[in-house]
């Protein structure tokens, strides 16, 4: 197996792998729509269940086309009034059926940079259907699902200068003598939302459990590449599985490994921003999800069953997370919570890569400078492995015209062409698998490198310099892709040709289709792959040039 071959396999498993990637973003099947089944009796000793849905969820919930966009200024559910909040990074509107949050916009992050509006992340309107619901089950006594109706205090709340948190109260009262205070406390600089439930009863003992979920539907996210594929679903983190994730199709039939966790969370993922239920770390969870009708998804989590006695209180706490996967900010608020940021399986060299790619920022304050530095950092650490690889290349480069020379000699004979081969490999000491191990060594660290940038809020509408004003989208006049695809056509020069004329002639097509492939991606991807690419034809070049310097003055 020699470079080119190598490099041939690397680029073509790329293309298909973005192939794939589009066209699983794209064609996903979509489930019957009688797929909603309850996964656990109604056995009040039973681990805690998923709530069985009130009747009057909506049954005809369209996923996409024209008729959706028709609707999409309707709200799913109209029975209760809206309650605005308002803080320094979040726009919420509660809804008093349920205390459901219905709409939360992220006001620090505007769709794109021609249009400022803040991104709507919560959503009760079609087609983007993506709410957070909670309520209390009770056993045998009356409690609030997340259809309830409450009564609210107020119908507008802000948090002024000065003021560091601020609650929103809703009161619902039942007929045996239960009341109930749902709180949602709001905190400054926070995604984080507290939810407290208060259960007081008046005449007799009150048992049951609260739980938590999150419902949304299957819709592309607005603005997102048909070339990257990132994981849009959900996702469960228990004491068995820090970070699973489970695909919309499979939420009918999805069971959690056991039945109680303590602690862990729920979460509906996408591309930079997510949703999740966190409930207290040392409280039981069980863990849910359904497909519903209509290509609705919901996962949740229930509590264990806690008893009030008359004339006292009990509460039950969770928060709610809304907004943008910083990791800083993750890392502060519950275990595994960073996973959200998924790089997959190589988490384990991506945190550290991103770990230096923030610090950088931190220096230079511009996070295409940093891309820069760390791609720089990474070729100096790999220097003398690529050293070796490219040392390989210039030896083969320089006895090309002999190995033509066999191949003309001995044609299709390649028992012959093989052992004339290795004497000359043996003869002048060059290693044919020299130049591919060093390579096969970095893959795996470009790789992560390259799941950084794309999972990474932090360069998202990021600027660089002069054109490029975001990192995360495609460069606007498609300089860097043609400069990616000038340098990879350099490379193949400095490179020993193929002595098979159709590899000659699909290595020739290669600068082409990854220009045109590179041409939509994000733009801090293809500044990666230009600043790897010329590091590597200056490093290549340089060594190409003492080899050929070396065998000159034998000569």
């Amino acid at each position: 197996m020699d470079n080119q071959r190598l490099l041939l396999f690397v680029a073509l498993s790329l293309v298909l792998m973005l192939l794939f990637s589009a066209w699983q973003s794209q064609n996903a099947p979509v489930p019957a729509e009688q797929q909603a089944t309850a996964q656990n009796p109604a056995d009040p000793t039973a681990p805690p269940a998923a709530p069985a849905l009130p009747a009057d969820v909506p049954t005809a919930l369209p996923a996409e086309g024209p008729a959706v966009a028709e609707a999409s200024t309707a709200p799913v559910a109209t029975a209760g009034e809206y309650i605005l909040v308002e803080t320094d990074v979040l726009r919420v509107e509660l809804n008093t059926a349920g205390g459901e949050v219905s709409r939360a916009a992220l006001l620090q992050y505007p769709w794109s940079l021609d249009d400022p509006e803040p991104v709507q992340l919560l959503d009760n309107r079609l087609p983007n259907l993506f709410i957070a619901q909670s309520g209390l089950v009770g056993s045998g006594v009356s409690a609030p699902d997340h259809h309830a109706l409450y009564q609210a205090e107020k119908t507008e709340y802000r948090l002024h200068d000065g003021e560091d948190s601020l609650q929103v109260r809703m009161h619902w009262q039942g007929e045996d003598g239960v009341s109930v205070t749902k709180t949602f406390t709001f905190h400054r600089d926070s995604y984080v939302i507290d939810v407290d439930f208060a259960v007081t009863s008046a005449n007799k003992p009150w048992k049951g459990r609260a739980y938590e979920q999150l419902q949304r539907t299957k819709v592309a996210e607005r603005g997102q590449s048909m070339l990257i594929y990132t994981f849009m679903g959900g996702v469960v983190s228990s004491e068995w599985d820090p970070y699973e994730k489970i695909q919309f199709d499979d939420m009918a039939a999805w069971k959690p490994e056991q039945s109680y966790s303590k602690g862990g969370w729920v979460a509906m993922l996408q591309h930079y921003f997510f949703s999740a239920w966190i409930p207290d770390a040392d409280e039981p969870v069980h863990f849910y999800t359904k497909a519903l009708a209509n290509g609705r998804y919901l996962i949740g989590l229930s509590g264990a069953e806690q008893t009030v006695n008359a004339g006292e209180t009990g509460h039950f706490h969770s928060r709610l997370f809304v907004g943008p996967k910083v990791q800083s900010r993750l890392e502060e608020i519950a275990p595994n919570l960073r996973l959200a940021v998924d790089y997959g399986v190589l988490d384990i060299l991506a945190k550290p890569i991103f770990w230096l790619l923030d610090q950088i920022h931190s220096l230079v304050g511009n996070w295409g400078l940093a891309i820069i530095f760390v791609t720089l950092i990474i070729k100096l650490l790999f220097y003398k492995l690529s050293e070796a690889s490219y040392r390989s290349m210039a030896k083969m480069r320089q006895f090309a015209p002999r190995m033509m020379a066999l191949k003309e000699r001995y044609g299709d004979d390649r028992q012959r062409l093989s052992q004339a081969m290795m004497e000359i490999y043996k003869k002048e000491k060059i290693n044919p698998l020299g130049g591919c191990l060093p390579m096969l060594v970095q893959i795996p660290v470009f790789i992560a490198l390259y799941w950084v940038l794309l999972e990474s809020v932090e360069l998202r509408q990021a600027p660089f310099i002069l054109w490029i004003e975001d990192l995360s989208t495609k460069d606007p006049y498609y300089v860097l892709p043609v400069i990616m695809g000038l340098s990879m056509y350099v490379q193949q020069k400095l490179n020993p040709p193929p002595m098979d004329p159709i590899q000659q002639k699909i290595m020739s097509f290669l600068p082409l289709i990854f220009t045109a492939f590179f041409a939509f991606f994000p733009s801090g991807l293809v500044l990666y792959w230009v600043v790897n690419n010329l590091l590597s034809i200056a490093q290549q070049w340089y060594i190409t040039r003492k080899i050929e310097a070396q065998a000159a003055g034998k000569g």
